[in-house]
């Protein structure tokens, strides 16, 4: 099995940044893709950023260019997800996926981190 467990969400006013982390145990070895992805209340789940263990290869969906950062830690087993110039309608949950095959895949599941975000 695959274990996420998502960090470092909070309330921060508009602006500003946040570094989200994702901590993956157990087996590693079953997944090649790592990704962010939000949902809002009343709203659908949004792709943010993915990368690729292997040779941390990054790919961002639109949403997710030029303000956000996805960055792992092999070593540590763990992907980050930087935030800055956070507006209001970054206002979601926040979650983590692994998958074997694909980037965005949602094969594994973490349970999410709330970002607010005030204006």
């Amino acid at each position: 099995q695959v274990q996420l467990v998502e960090s470092g969400g909070g309330s921060v006013q508009a602006g500003g940044s946040l570094t989200l982390s994702c901590a993956v145990t157990g087996d590693t070895y079953k997944f090649n893709y790592l990704a962010w992805f939000r949902q809002a209340p009343g709203k659908g789940r949004e792709s943010v950023a993915c990368s690729r263990t292997g040779d941390g290869d990054t790919y961002y969906a639109e949403l997710g260019k030029g303000r956000f950062t996805i960055s792992q830690d092999s070593a540590k087993n763990t992907v980050y997800l930087r935030m800055h110039s956070l507006k209001p309608e970054g206002t979601a949950m926040y979650y983590c996926a692994a998958d074997p095959t694909v980037c965005f895949g949602v094969r594994y599941w973490g349970q999410g981190t709330q970002v607010t975000v005030s204006s």
